[in-house]
């Protein structure tokens, strides 16, 4: 397999792996400017022809996560329910008055 399919392989197995929607954490990311700090959790938008995963931050920001350079996790099926949870507190209709 040549350069090219190999890189356009892993472009596809980035976007199987990470569509929209997708809930992630950052564990580590190695930006000497602004980084997103270890923890936060975000929302993928897309993944580019690049590999790289544009992201909406949980707290507003937009910034890309690249896969080989910096360190994430997709959410477990326990932090979405969670998360999910929270959601639902935060919904719920506020009783009395």
């Amino acid at each position: 397999m040549n350069k090219f399919e190999a890189e356009r392989r892993f472009v596809q197995r980035m976007k199987d792996t990470y569509p929209p929607g997708t809930r992630l954490v950052m564990l580590s990311m190695d930006d000497p400017y602004a980084p997103i700090p270890s923890g936060m959790r975000g929302t993928v938008e897309h993944v580019d022809d690049a590999a790289q995963i544009h992201m909406r931050w949980d707290n507003g920001r937009t910034l890309a996560i690249i896969p080989e350079e910096d360190d994430f996790r997709k959410l477990t099926a326990e932090e979405l329910a969670e998360e999910n949870e929270d959601m639902d507190e935060d919904n719920a209709p506020v009783m009395g008055m």
